[in-house]
């Protein structure tokens, strides 16, 4: 459950932010402004995370980077069979991002980057047709990377480091479709844990290839969030030896999947022109495994069986004057989700992704950058077939597979603000 609230928050801090996955993809306003391409474009200290190979071009000494997003998304659910609707009470998540790079000299560079590729809250309106599955999810996840960056020659660099990953989650769903109390209260779940951690690493290259043609690579590893002894909270439960839910701790391990990013950008007179190609392996994702601690409550094992996607993005820069650059891009983000696996969870397939920006040099130290993100997910008839009735509780409860499913619609809004500082 765990696992659940963990993977259901980043997938959609996906849905609700970017797509694929359970990741939020708002890393850097320039980046974001061109369709979210940067593997290959060298314009701040943004490449801290999009790649660190390319800190030492950067002309300025010392860059800094620093900005936030504000994501409004809306997901809305309809069974035309039942005549169910629902739709999240969507909140407005605010992911940021911080990075610095330091030219130590001609040949080598420092960055240090903080983000939150994963954070957000979901909920769904209470005793919802789908709450057995989810009724609301909260995630806040920070990452720490610093980074190196080396050039091998005039053309060729490489670069990475270690990235650092800590945050919490909370995670609440009714036992299963009909249980209650005496007074009539939906029986619940509420998992809980703060405080995980873990490490992972990042490695890049990039080629310039001539003065107008640069070509770059970033590969990030997986990181395993391992929830130990998180607090499981049972409310609302008959008072009968058929349910013996008693508050307890869980176990559940939450697999952020390695990425392959791969690009290029060409400069023409005053444009230029990004394509990125990202692979993320979502295959890692196979179940959700929760391990109570209480040995009179079954644990959970919810199959996922994801696939890896793919990510195909494009986008322009304008440079208009002196003082005003233009972007624009566009991206297609495929999803990891097979048919019958589709969670309300994370209710989000294939998306398209428009986005616009501009920065405006205030002078010649000092920008201020500016994105915006329409992202459009497929309306989708779609179910999740796996569900046990029953499960979590006493194996005596324990049925047959079930499913779940109806009309999923999403979109996402997110506006995004910052600033680029270079000395």
């Amino acid at each position: 459950m765990k696992k659940v609230l963990l993977l259901t928050v980043l997938f959609l801090a996906t849905a609700v932010t970017y797509a694929g996955g359970y990741r939020v993809s708002l890393q850097g306003n320039k980046a974001l402004a061109m369709g979210h391409t940067g593997v290959a474009v060298i314009n701040s200290s943004e490449l801290v995370f999009f790649n660190p190979a390319g800190l030492v071009y950067l002309e300025n000494k010392l860059s800094v980077s620093v900005g936030a997003h504000g994501v409004l998304a809306d997901v809305s659910y309809q069974n035309s069979a039942t005549g169910d609707t629902s739709m999240t009470e969507a909140g407005v998540g605010t992911p940021f991002y911080a990075y610095v790079s330091y030219q130590a000299n001609d040949w080598l560079a420092f960055g240090l980057g903080i983000y939150t590729p994963y954070g957000s809250t979901v909920a769904y309106e209470d005793d919802w047709g789908g709450s057995h599955l989810v009724n609301n999810i909260a995630l806040q996840a920070i990452f720490v990377q610093p980074s190196v960056s080396i050039k091998i020659t005039d053309k060729f660099s490489v670069g990475g480091g270690p990235i650092y990953a800590t945050g919490g989650v909370n995670f609440n769903k009714n036992l299963n479709r009909t249980l209650t109390d005496l007074d009539g209260n939906r029986s619940e779940v509420t998992l809980e844990q703060t405080g995980i951690s873990n490490w992972g690493w990042t490695a890049s290259a990039m080629l310039k290839a001539s003065e107008s043609l640069t070509v770059g690579v970033n590969y990030r590893s997986e990181i395993i969030l391992s929830a130990e002894d998180g607090d499981a909270t049972f409310e609302n439960v008959p008072n009968s030896p058929l349910t013996p839910f008693a508050d307890t701790t869980f176990n559940a391990d939450l697999p952020l999947p390695a990425e392959l990013t791969m690009g290029l950008s060409y400069k023409h007179n005053d444009f230029l022109f990004a394509f990125d190609y990202n692979m993320t392996y979502w295959s890692v994702y196979e179940s959700l495994s929760v391990d109570f601690a209480d040995e009179l409550i079954t644990d959970t094992n919810l199959l996922r069986n994801y696939k890896d996607a793919s990510t195909y993005r494009f986008g322009v820069q304008y440079e208009a004057s002196e003082s005003f650059t233009l972007r624009g891009g566009y991206y297609f983000d495929e999803s990891p989700v097979q048919s019958g696996y589709f969670a309300p969870e994370t209710p989000r397939n294939d998306s398209n992704g428009y986005t616009a920006g501009l920065t405006f040099k205030v002078g010649d130290r000092l920008e201020i950058d500016a994105s915006f993100l329409y992202l459009q997910f497929n309306e989708v008839d779609a179910s999740y077939d796996y569900f046990v009735e029953g499960s979590g509780g006493p194996a005596n409860l324990i049925n047959q597979y079930s499913s779940f499913g109806g009309t999923y619609k999403s979109s996402v809004f997110v506006p995004g603000l910052g600033i680029t500082y270079k000395l």
